[in-house]
């Protein structure tokens, strides 16, 4: 039997360990999501809870969505996001509001914190979700702009407003909407403004919410 090559088996042995290495140094594909109170693998399209105690968003699963949307499930401590979406034609966010509240930035979005039994204001920075403290008579005006205000499910439904270039936009959304929107101008922020990648996110939020949102007022298909 002719005895392998020196070189050519010192560099095969080197391939074997190589291959062997790569098991450990390769990335590791991203480990499936799962439903937080079950364990139950759960679809990228899946819906969302809201902690009440830890105040952050939880991913469930169809079953466990379904039971938190029972009045009092879990002692209360648990919320299913709902999927409600409605768009205000007739809000009244005009400059003068706007200036007069002194949101920093072209988007916010309001929702009502039953820990602190108040609105709060939130809006997209390069640190994420960024609190805006509202006066009394600021959450005042904020319930006077729009209906949608004051039909908030508490904890789980946000009021998002957008200005941009004179033109004020105003609607009903899932919170975890809201916080998607955030999360995704703290990934792509570029510069001061935010940049051209990070507004073109949001105007591609912004039109999705207008395609499924229903006028309010307006009858359920």
């Amino acid at each position: 039997m002719t005895a392998p090559h020196p070189v050519r088996a010192a560099a095969e042995a080197a391939a074997r360990r190589s291959r062997g290495l790569r098991r450990f140094t390769a990335p590791r594909p991203p480990a499936p999501e799962t439903c937080e109170l079950c364990g139950a693998p759960v679809p990228e399209d899946h819906r969302h809870l809201v902690d009440t105690d830890r105040r952050s968003l939880a991913c469930a699963c169809a079953d466990c969505a379904l039971l938190m949307d029972r009045p009092g499930a879990a002692g209360g401590r648990f919320r299913a996001v709902p999927d409600r979406r409605l768009t205000d034609p007739d809000h009244g966010f005009d400059d003068g509001l706007w200036d007069r509240l002194g949101i920093p930035v072209g988007v916010v979005f309001f929702f009502r914190n039953t820990a602190l039994d108040r609105l709060v204001a939130l809006y997209p920075s390069p640190a994420g979700a960024t609190e805006h403290q509202l006066e009394p008579e600021g959450e005042r005006a904020v319930l006077d702009a729009t209906r949608l205000a004051g039909d908030l499910a508490p904890d789980t439904e946000a009021v998002l407003v957008r200005r941009t270039d004179g033109h004020t936009e105003c609607h009903l959304v899932p919170v975890d909407l809201a916080y998607e929107l955030t999360g995704r101008m703290r990934m792509l922020w570029r510069g001061f403004d935010g940049g051209a990648e990070a507004r073109a996110a949001v105007d591609g939020l912004f039109a999705e919410v207008r395609r499924t949102a229903r006028t309010l007022g307006a009858p359920r298909p």
